[in-house]
């Protein structure tokens, strides 16, 4: 959700806010057993300003605490000369205010660009995954700004965030901006949690948001942008609660349930071309480029999974000595075989990730299958990806960027669940508002024109 609205604007007073109180008598948010805090910035400020007491009384139970910020926060005052100086400051500025907060908790800066982080969305959700998964076991809480905030950066870093559920974490978004936009008369409440700050955890987060002083004056080559947080908007974070909001099962992102078997035999029923595969330029420009992709000309033995009615199958025979072909549905494999493929094709019905071809296979095609599974199967079908690769492996996958109504998951977090896989490194991407092709390599991506004695 984008709300327009302007810091420069007194906003909704802090006195209207603590008479209506909407967070009185709210479930309170529950640290038990919670091993693990990610904290999740897009700007150096939000963790401190949304989050500040939470880290610091996470810190002080003992929980390990850690902070990404995916921007520098540069372009917070636009008529700077040196908008790279004001990101320095910036980044010295969070460092002084998480040290009052939690002394030598571990800081991440991804230097995304400010106001970017739409456009950089595929890459911070694999960098972000990548930093989630390598902090360590444990129960883990992702504390990221509120995906409805009314700021683009905020959103799309917040909805980042709920798709790292797909490790396992719990995700809450912190709000900002709405205590300056919302009204307390009609705010929605649902989701809401209340944690409650003691004296020293409110202290310690005024210690922490005075450090950041390139936001609470104006800057000295930029006057007339004034204060990012002017008085009125600083005493929203003076309170003795800090409202974090758990994602509501009336989101378009609530739990979908994966598609049965059934469901997919009688969508292959159904059509006589599934998704176009066979007469849709797009879908034959989609193959093309997964196929020019491959970084050799050819493989020993190859692995679809969710080959559909072969049309990629065919293609792929022709780059492997063998290919076993897999899908759910016999419906379409059975479309499969009627269609025709080379010799060294192998349709077979296996229900994945629950049962899985025998063998080793050193290309593993994962192509617009990952988002039906839910994150736990999807992570349980990564696992028997990583166990049937052979050591000099291959992993081409490949997803459509929109949302589908019958996927518990997005094309996104599919590959930022790859992503954050250490056998697999990066050998190629190709990224598009509607897909995403992801070239991964087991033991390291190496040169193609070296490989094949170019260079």
């Amino acid at each position: 959700m984008s709300v327009p609205f302007d810091h420069r604007d007194p906003g909704t007073s802090e006195d209207a806010w603590q008479r209506a109180a909407p967070w009185r008598g709210l479930p309170a948010l529950d640290l038990t057993g919670v091993e693990r805090l990610v904290v999740l910035s897009a700007h150096p400020d939000d963790e401190t300003l949304g989050a500040g007491g939470l880290i610091f009384r996470a810190a002080r139970d003992g929980v390990a605490v850690s902070v990404i910020v995916v921007t520098d926060g540069d372009a917070a005052h636009p008529d700077v000369p040196n908008p790279a100086d004001l990101g320095r400051v910036r980044r010295e500025e969070l460092i002084r205010a998480l040290h009052e907060l939690a002394p030598g908790a571990p800081v991440d800066f991804l230097g995304v660009a400010d106001g970017g982080i739409r456009e950089a969305r595929a890459d911070v959700a694999a960098a972000l995954s990548a930093r989630v998964r390598g902090r360590g076991s444990g129960r883990t809480l992702i504390a990221a700004p509120w995906w409805d905030d009314g700021h683009r950066d905020h959103r799309v870093l917040g909805e980042i965030a709920l798709s790292l559920r797909t490790s396992g974490a719990t995700v809450v978004g912190y709000p900002i901006w709405l205590w300056h936009w919302g009204d307390p008369a009609s705010i929605d409440t649902v989701g809401w949690r209340a944690f409650s700050l003691d004296e020293e955890s409110v202290a310690a987060k005024s210690r922490a948001i005075a450090a950041h002083r390139s936001q609470l004056h104006p800057d000295p080559d930029a006057p007339a942008d004034g204060a990012i947080l002017h008085a009125d908007t600083k005493a929203h974070f003076a309170r003795d609660v800090e409202v974090l909001i758990a994602p509501s099962p009336t989101r378009d992102d609530r739990e979908t349930p994966e598609p049965s078997v059934a469901d997919f035999d009688a969508f292959h029923e159904r059509h006589d071309d599934p998704w176009g595969l066979e007469s849709r330029w797009y879908e034959r420009r989609k193959r093309d480029l997964l196929l020019a992709s491959l970084p050799r000309e050819r493989f020993a033995r190859a692995l679809e999974l969710g080959c559909a009615g072969g049309a990629t199958s065919r293609e792929l025979a022709s780059r492997a000595s063998s290919l076993v072909a897999v899908d759910a549905s016999e419906v379409a494999l059975s479309r499969a075989r009627r269609n025709g493929a080379p010799s060294n094709v192998r349709f077979e019905q296996w229900t994945l990730p629950d049962e899985w071809p025998a063998g080793d296979f050193d290309l593993i095609v994962l192509s617009e299958l990952g988002y039906y599974w839910s994150a736990e199967r999807l992570a349980r079908a990564l696992d028997r990806i990583d166990a049937s690769a052979a050591g000099d492996a291959v992993l081409v996958a490949c997803h459509w960027r929109h949302p589908i109504d019958t996927a518990p998951l997005g094309g996104d977090d599919v590959h930022a669940a790859i992503a954050a896989r250490r056998e697999w490194t990066r050998a190629a991407r190709h990224i598009e508002d509607d897909f995403v092709l992801d070239v991964l390599a087991r033991g390291g991506a190496a040169s193609v024109a070296r490989e094949t004695g170019v260079l």
